[in-house]
Parts: structure tokens; C-alpha cells; sequence
């Protein structure tokens, strides 16, 4: 596993494991013994791998798990918008090592990476806290294996036909996200990440399922604020704003 010369030369850094609980918990825990990013931290494999809301991510070897620490990258405000940097990133890298999969990938709200609308990858943001501003942006994507039951429908790249390990995903990303990254600038390139996210997004326009935590929505997704919330248009012509909800696709 090596990063792209090009982004070790910013001063991004790699340390990796065979195997790891969790690269999240690796690099939350590494934050607060005063390590500072950018840092990746890659295992071959995970005991403890988590997805949103503390659900279990399935980690078996072959498959790609990543985590970027980043300290003092923007206001506490301002951090949910890296689900959309690191969704562009993943992206960008996906296109460029399986061009012939670019018109078949799309960005579920808010940084799913979706295969013909099964998940192929996943992403976890989550903030240490404390005074460096520290956040670990977890990446997952099932380069090899995906697994059999899951909450959202799952593929893997070698299902789709090409043959890509997380070494030669790895390294684009690194590169991908230092571009995603110096466009968002901390927020203030906010509105040309919310436009190329839109590009390349799935549901606009059509009819969802919004999960929250006491809850359920439907209605048509209409675009994201300036924020980068979902704006969902209820039956009743009521315009919902959602900043943080799992969304489901709904058949035509």
C-alpha cells in the first residue's frame, strides 16, 4: 500500500496494519496522543469496522479500509460537508482505475458510492473533539467480497468484472482527495463541491425514503442547500431540509 508520490509530497502521511479494530478508532485515538494530520490509516483487515449509527461494517480481506485524520480542516459547522468532499474523492478514484464503470457509479446522499444502484462503498465522518479540530474520514469499498445481508442492496467491483485491489484504489484516492480537499478549502469552495456532487448524484428529481432516527419521509429529492443538506419535497408540498438521515431509493 503506498500513497501517490504526488500527494506524499504535500506532506501526507501513511501508516498501515494488517489488521486493526477499527482505522477510525485507530486515528481518533492517534489525534488524541497529539498526532496530526493529514494522516491515512489502512489495514488489510478490521475486527471492529463500523458504518453510521454504530453499524457493523463487514471487513474482510481484500476490500479496501482507510481512514484520513485531519486536524484544524475547518469550523465544527462546517465539517458535515467532508461527506461530500470524500464522496467526490472516491469518485474521481473509482472513474479513473475502472473508467468503463464511470457511467455506472453515482453518490447517494450523502457519500454512499453506489454500483448500477447497489452500494459498493461507504464513508464515516467522525470528529475527535478537543482543540486540534481533529476528524477521521472512514472509507470503505468492496473491492473483492461485499456482504449478503446489509440495510442498502451491495456489489463489489470484481462482481461488476474488474479486478482492482485496494493498493491500486489506495493510491489514486490519496491523490483525489487532496484535489477534493484543496477545492472545499475549509468551506469556502462549498458551492463548486455542491455542483459537482449534484453531477454525479443518484435520486435527484425522483422519489426517496429519508430514515432518521425517529422516523420515516418520502418525497421527491429535490437538490442540496448551500450547506450541503438534502432538500426533500414532502406530498404535502412542505419543503424539508435533512442534514443527516440514511436514504433509500424508490422504484420508479
Amino acid at each position: 500500500m503506498m500513497l501517490d508520490p504526488r500527494a506524499a509530497a504535500t506532506g501526507v502521511r501513511l501508516i498501515t496494519h494488517a489488521v486493526l479494530d477499527s482505522t477510525n478508532a485507530q486515528a481518533l485515538l492517534l489525534s488524541q496522543r497529539g498526532e496530526h494530520g493529514p494522516l491515512w490509516i489502512v489495514a488489510e483487515r478490521q475486527t471492529a469496522g463500523r458504518g453510521r449509527r454504530g453499524r457493523a461494517w463487514v471487513s474482510q480481506s481484500g476490500n479496501l479500509f482507510a481512514s484520513l485524520l485531519l486536524t484544524a480542516v475547518a469550523s465544527s459547522e462546517r465539517q458535515p460537508q467532508l461527506s461530500l468532499v470524500a464522496a467526490l474523492a472516491l469518485h474521481d478514484a473509482v472513474a479513473e482505475v475502472a473508467p468503463s464503470l464511470k457511467p455506472l457509479i453515482a453518490i447517494k446522499w450523502p457519500n454512499d458510492l453506489l454500483l448500477r444502484g447497489m452500494k459498493i462503498a461507504g464513508i464515516l465522518i467522525e470528529a475527535a473533539g478537543g482543540e486540534n479540530g481533529a476528524v477521521a474520514i472512514g472509507i470503505g469499498v468492496n473491492c473483492a467480497s461485499h456482504p449478503a445481508s446489509t440495510d442498502y442492496p451491495a456489489t463489489d467491483l470484481a462482481a461488476a468484472g474488474v479486478a482492482i485491489s485496494p493498493a491500486m484504489l489506495f493510491g489514486p484516492l490519496s491523490l483525489k482527495m487532496i484535489g477534493r480537499l484543496a477545492q472545499w478549502n475549509g468551506g469556502e469552495g462549498i458551492a463548486t463541491v455542491r455542483a459537482d456532487w449534484l453531477a454525479r448524484a443518484a435520486g435527484v428529481g425522483e422519489e426517496i425514503s429519508v430514515r432518521l432516527v425517529d422516523r420515516e419521509l418520502s418525497g421527491r429529492f429535490e437538490t442540496l442547500d448551500q450547506a450541503g443538506s438534502l432538500m426533500l419535497r414532502l406530498p404535502s408540498g412542505h419543503l424539508e431540509i435533512i442534514a443527516a438521515a440514511d436514504v433509500f431509493m424508490l422504484p420508479s
